[in-house]
């Protein structure tokens, strides 16, 4: 979720037509098996995850939350599909698989308040080796997602991923309102540029092979001196 982004961005994309070409600053990623998208029962994918196991996918808890301009609702297991190791969203590759059960974590309220973690059980198992969950201090990550390619841009419906350097807790708390060490891990560059965008909550941050968070929330996309947010996932292993 990214917070503060313009309102009329939904309008820029209704008029207009703009190239999907990027996550921000990023470029196409290859064929990655245990990335997943998250779609609705209209086939409209709204966030990404990653399988953890055969038949488990973690994501952010907002993700299960559907949102209006008036309310909210929790989003229900039989409206969702899982797309495991479909990196292109118009093709037929990898799976599409049903979800059985969606597991949010209790605390969990608001993305700033930190605990933005989910995990959707599947109907069956993928025949997929799931990535392992790992933590991580600063080092150079990368993001994968198929969210909007900017703040007033279009989505992209192939995969897409960017290297950001996870940053030391201090400089993160100095950045971000809020920010909780134990259970959020903070990504970007001081001079911006790139960053996951709206679209990407849930997608998977990876160090070295290995998932160490999932997107949470960011204000806008890419701007200076404001950090992606990214769940600490190793902080909820005996959960998830």
């Amino acid at each position: 979720m990214r917070i503060s982004a313009p309102v009329f961005a939904v309008l820029v994309l209704v008029l207009s037509a703009v190239p999907a070409d990027a996550i921000v600053g990023g470029r196409e990623a290859p064929a990655v098996p245990w990335v997943v998208a998250l779609a609705d029962r209209a086939g409209t994918v709204f966030c990404g995850g990653a399988l953890i196991d055969r038949d488990r996918v973690v994501t952010a808890a907002h993700c299960t939350i559907e949102r209006t301009a008036v309310t909210k609702r929790d989003r229900r297991p039989e409206e969702l599909t899982a797309l495991v190791g479909r990196a292109d969203l118009d093709g037929g590759d990898g799976h599409a698989v049903a979800v059985r059960a969606v597991w949010r974590h209790p605390d969990f309220t608001d993305v700033a308040a930190g605990h933005d973690v989910a995990t959707l059980t599947l109907a069956e198992p993928v025949p997929v080796r799931p990535v392992r969950v790992a933590d991580t201090g600063p080092a150079r990550a990368t993001v994968y997602g198929w969210g909007r390619t900017g703040e007033l841009k279009a989505p992209s419906r192939r995969l897409r991923q960017v290297e950001v350097p996870i940053r030391a807790d201090a400089e993160c708390a100095a950045e971000v309102p809020g920010y909780r060490p134990e259970g959020m891990v903070c990504a970007g560059y001081p001079e911006g540029g790139k960053d996951a965008c709206e679209g990407d909550s849930g997608g998977p941050l990876i160090v070295d092979g290995a998932l160490v968070g999932v997107v949470s929330f960011g204000r806008g996309c890419a701007r200076p001196d404001q950090p992606g947010v990214y769940t600490r996932l190793s902080r909820y292993l005996d959960l998830i």
